[in-house]
């Protein structure tokens, strides 16, 4: 934690976790080049680092994204990167599988960039429905625009016309600026709590691509629909069965504003150990943190690695009945906003422990001494520092 020295924060956004964290440390406000620590939108990031800005950050400043996030964090560029990383490695490697022969590389459902890989897409989407004529048996997908968050114009489809709707090529040509999209197929079988669909959200954080470290933490939470999961196509066209998101669900009649429709990542590990057993707990966490190290490595030698630069990942997974975790996307910007009291202490404590890794002992004065650090992100950091955060990888230690 830093001790000595005044820091000067900036801040897109005032939310209790961030303002609070900053003003116990003693830091107070900056205002235009003045700043020392700028927990900012990935708007402003896009600015500071564009060349039409002309800024250069300097060894006393550090910001809460690297310069292009978006390699992973925006849909079509995470599957994208994925996918290559997964034919170079098993081009080099051969598969890659666990004991039951499940890929290790497979965690992301089929899914296809729109309207790129359209044909690919039509040809298999043919391929499974061929000779169905039940519509309710139909294998259904999910539509989802590129770069937007939030459950923003997610659709659930089983009917072509449905996605000719959105994003044909024709579709594209005819309209400017139109966002492109990813399909996937829908993981019909997801494990269900109390009949629910629910979500994962962990948080990674990292602090170096080159060479890459990452630390996971330990709070989590699972974020649950407020209706019954139903698979019958009636139910397609309801968010509050399917889409997890609490931008969605606190719209519904259901929801609780008690519990914010949340689970804690420790309830629903003693869940599964009480009803799948430790061993099955214990595999589907490791499968978890392949996840994150396999998406990690996919962008190690794309993103902009900036010494100045830190990034606090939102990962949200889903579990399907057989405890196997499939990654859905990633978030540049989690959410700090609290919704419950349990839900402003993990935030809150999630912000001081990133900041107690990530800010340099005598910050901002003294940048050539301790830990190795030359200006910028702090690269070393004693376990008490790591508080809820563990070690995921650490290429340093590796070498």
């Amino acid at each position: 934690m830093v001790k000595i020295g005044k820091v000067k924060f900036k801040t897109d956004a005032d939310r209790f976790c961030t303002v609070s964290n900053f003003e116990k440390r003693g830091w107070s406000r900056g205002h235009g080049a003045d700043w020392n620590f700028y927990w900012a939108t990935v708007g402003t990031v896009k600015w500071i680092f564009s060349p039409e800005a002309g800024k250069r950050l300097s060894d006393h400043q550090i910001i809460n994204h690297f310069p292009n996030h978006y390699e992973l964090t925006r849909k079509d560029l995470m599957v994208k990167n994925i996918k290559r990383y997964r034919r170079e490695l098993e081009r080099d490697q051969g598969p890659l599988v666990y004991a039951n022969g499940d890929s290790v590389l497979d965690f992301i459902p089929q899914t296809y960039l729109l309207p790129a890989e359209y044909t690919s897409f039509l040809d298999e989407f043919k391929r499974v429905t061929a000779g169905e004529r039940d519509e309710r048996k139909k294998v259904p997908w999910i539509l989802k625009p590129s770069g937007r968050a939030q459950g923003k114009g997610i659709v659930i489809i089983h009917k072509l016309h449905q996605v000719k709707k959105y994003c044909t090529p024709k579709s594209y040509s005819s309209s400017i600026g139109r966002d492109s999209h990813v399909v996937s197929r829908y993981i019909h079988r997801p494990l269900l709590v109390g009949g629910r669909k629910f979500d994962l959200r962990l948080y990674v954080l990292v602090t170096s691509f080159r060479p890459l470290r990452a630390y996971i933490h330990r709070q989590g939470f699972c974020r649950f629909c407020m209706s019954k999961y139903s698979s019958d196509s009636l139910s397609m066209s309801d968010p509050f069965v399917h889409l997890t998101n609490v931008a969605i669900q606190k719209h519904g009649e259901e929801y609780d504003e008690r519990n914010g429709g949340k689970w804690s990542l420790e309830s629903f590990l003693f869940y599964i150990e009480s009803t799948r057993g430790r061993e099955s707990c214990r595999k589907m966490q490791d499968r978890v943190e392949n996840i994150i190290f396999h998406t990690l490595q996919s962008v190690k030698h794309v993103i902009l690695s900036d010494k100045h630069c830190f990034e606090c990942y939102g990962y949200d997974l889903l579990i399907d009945e057989d405890l196997r975790p499939w990654l859905i996307e990633i978030n540049a910007s989690p959410s700090l906003s609290a919704s419950t009291v349990a839900d402003r202490l993990l935030k809150y404590t999630l912000l001081d422990d990133i900041l107690n890794i990530v800010i340099p002992p005598l910050y901002p004065h003294s940048h050539t001494e301790r830990g190795g650090w030359r200006g910028g992100v702090y690269q070393d950091c004693s376990k008490e520092d790591l508080g809820g955060f563990e070690v995921l990888v650490d290429e340093r230690k590796e070498r």
